[in-house]
């Protein structure tokens, strides 16, 4: 044991039982625990959440928060836990491209309705209840493609990675969007003047090609959900010709 009277052994937080130790029924629960630290990141970012401003919004002592949750580390995996119970799970309707599309969107709402939530994915966090649930879901999903089933947890993982560094940079720039002195719209005009006059001196002839023959940024910038989609469906269209 540490001096704070916690385990120095690695521990799983669901092999615990809801409080350890004896005496009365146990005052807080896991999910009332869970959703305050959500809350709290929600409103004000993950750096807001520590076992202090949890334990306060419940009613406990801090120190007393402890024997629910024993690190930090078990805090989050109970926050990523408690989000992962939004997905709604349909059966698989045959077609495991339109399945993982649709696992896919939601993922990205998931992300913006939690925007801490892309910096807490890891492996680690991975085997919760509720993550274990969605995982069975996708592989049940996945049923149809013949590829192993070790390769289908790769494309899993590959679809959760895409949509967390896209939600990241959508949340980055937006960030960056309420920060300027002016508008956004305005910036852009002038950063598409200067890429127009780059182009234009024939310096870049592939790059002109390229951005002529694609969605015009502004569109692509208003439309963020089509590019989305757009970049899973070619995804999963690589791992259907593996």
């Amino acid at each position: 044991m540490t001096a704070s009277g916690r385990s120095a052994e690695p521990e799983v937080i669901w092999a615990r039982p809801q409080r350890s130790g004896r005496g009365p029924r146990p005052a807080h629960t896991r999910e009332s625990i869970a959703a305050e630290a959500v809350r709290i990141a929600d409103a004000e970012g993950i750096d807001a959440v520590s076992m202090r401003r949890v334990a306060a919004g419940i009613g406990a002592g801090t120190m007393s928060l402890y024997n629910y949750v024993p690190r930090k580390e078990d805090l989050y995996e109970l926050m990523v836990d408690a989000v992962s119970g939004e997905y709604v799970l349909s059966p698989p309707t045959g077609d495991w491209r339109a399945d993982l599309l649709a696992l896919a969107r939601q993922t990205r709402e998931l992300m913006h309705r939690h925007p801490w939530l892309p910096r807490l994915l890891s492996p680690v966090y991975g085997f919760s209840p509720h993550a274990l649930r969605y995982l069975e879901h996708s592989l049940d999903c996945l049923a149809p493609l013949q590829v192993p089933g070790g390769e289908k947890l790769e494309l899993v993982a590959a679809l959760n990675g895409t949509a967390a560094t896209f939600v990241a940079n959508e949340l980055a720039l937006a960030e960056r969007a309420r920060s300027l002195p002016w508008s956004e719209a305005a910036e852009q005009g002038v950063r598409m003047a200067w890429l127009g006059s780059c182009l234009a001196s024939g310096a870049y002839p592939r790059l002109a090609e390229a951005l002529a023959d694609s969605h015009p940024v502004t569109e692509a910038a208003a439309d963020m959900a089509a590019v989305f989609d757009r970049l899973v469906i070619r995804l999963l269209g690589a791992w259907d010709q593996a």
